[in-house]
């Protein structure tokens, strides 16, 4: 599977880099004051600075679970999930959707979470149950 590049906001580089760096553990890249770039589980994330934020809009149904559109964030494997997850957990922050299993004993079945970094972009993690499952109809 080919790498995806996605350039998003930020509020400042300062807490962008403690989220997507220290708390994450993304390797940072090239940067400059508005600027900055994350390896982000073998992507491509360049943060910009800017102060024009678009609302977010809770449109996204997913198995019953009202979800901020749009997001972003990763396909991990079960383990780099709960890896992230206690990550997440240690830096106290707060889950929009807390870590669970939906689509439970059905195609598709995943584990999900869903977080804000430090400039309010909403980021879900998932795992799949069985890999070869993630663009099964």
């Amino acid at each position: 599977m080919n790498a995806f590049h996605y350039a998003f906001k930020v509020k400042d580089i300062d807490t962008t880099r403690k989220f997507y760096v220290d708390i994450l553990g993304c390797e940072e890249g090239r940067s400059t004051e508005t600027w900055i770039d994350f390896n982000f589980f073998g992507n491509q994330l360049s943060a910009h600075v800017s102060e024009n934020f678009p609302s977010l809009d809770y449109c996204g149904k997913v198995d019953g679970i009202s979800v901020p559109i749009p997001h972003f964030g990763c396909v991990l494997t079960s383990d780099e999930f709960i890896r992230i997850q206690n990550k997440l957990e240690v830096a106290q922050i707060e889950f929009v959707v807390k870590p669970q299993k939906r689509y439970e004993g059905k195609l598709g079945e995943q584990l999900t979470m869903f977080v804000f970094d430090f400039s309010g972009n909403p980021l879900e993690f998932k795992a799949f149950s069985n890999p070869d499952e993630i663009f099964a109809v």
